[in-house]
């Protein structure tokens, strides 16, 4: 019998939180929402949501300890999955009303405004996955729901073979944008899976099966 994968939704007091346990749940997982840091860092899987300001999430998961959490389990190989400003911080800066502010710095670029004549970007969209993607496996046609004004729209780590390239989706409202990102152990999405009904839970189902 195949082993329900333990995941972690990391509550350090920012996000959807509840809901995205709700949505694990629903795709298969046997998710708990803690910030507890060794029930963090040895869950199958750990769940980074995000919303608001980039400069505030960051500060919240760093006064929790998150970045040293994520940390630890990409040098081990363990996966991690970020959710909309949970993404962004993942990026070395966010420009938000002429502030720019350090994120974690685990992809180079910046997450910026997005230049479109309306903001925010709220309601649902296509996306482009790459060919291979895990997380779009079977859902490359499918909308999902966005709600943000900032998102990075340029891709700058440069993978050397023989490491594998990262599988980027993206989606376009005014500009093209990242709306999620698979790289090794390390994935993220723009867009909220746990608002996106069917379609966000056959992706983190895609994601959870990915872990077992």
């Amino acid at each position: 019998m195949t082993r329900t994968p333990r995941i972690a939704v990391f509550d350090y007091e920012s996000g959807n939180v509840h809901s995205a346990v709700k949505a694990l749940v629903a795709a298969g997982a046997d998710a708990v929402l803690t910030g507890d840091r060794t029930e963090a860092l040895e869950a199958d899987g750990l769940v980074v949501p995000g919303v608001g300001a980039f400069a505030a999430v960051r500060d919240a998961l760093r006064a929790h300890g998150g970045d040293e959490i994520i940390d630890r389990r990409l040098a081990g190989g363990r996966p991690v999955l970020g959710i909309c400003v949970g993404m962004q911080v993942l990026f070395e800066h966010g420009v938000e009303r002429g502030h720019d502010s350090e994120g974690l710095g685990e992809w180079p670029g910046s997450v910026t405004a997005l230049n479109a004549p309306v903001l925010p970007h709220m309601g649902w969209n296509t996306v482009e996955p790459d060919a291979g993607s895990v997380l779009f496996d079977g859902i490359e046609d499918e909308r999902f729901y966005f709600v943000h004004s900032y998102a990075a729209q340029t891709w700058e780590l440069d993978v050397i073979p023989p490491f594998p390239q990262p599988v980027l989706t993206w989606t376009t409202y005014g500009a093209p944008f990242l709306a999620a990102v698979e790289n090794g152990p390390l994935s993220a999405t723009q867009f909220h899976p746990e608002k996106s009904g069917e379609a966000g839970i056959r992706l983190l189902r895609n994601w959870v099966r990915s872990l077992a």
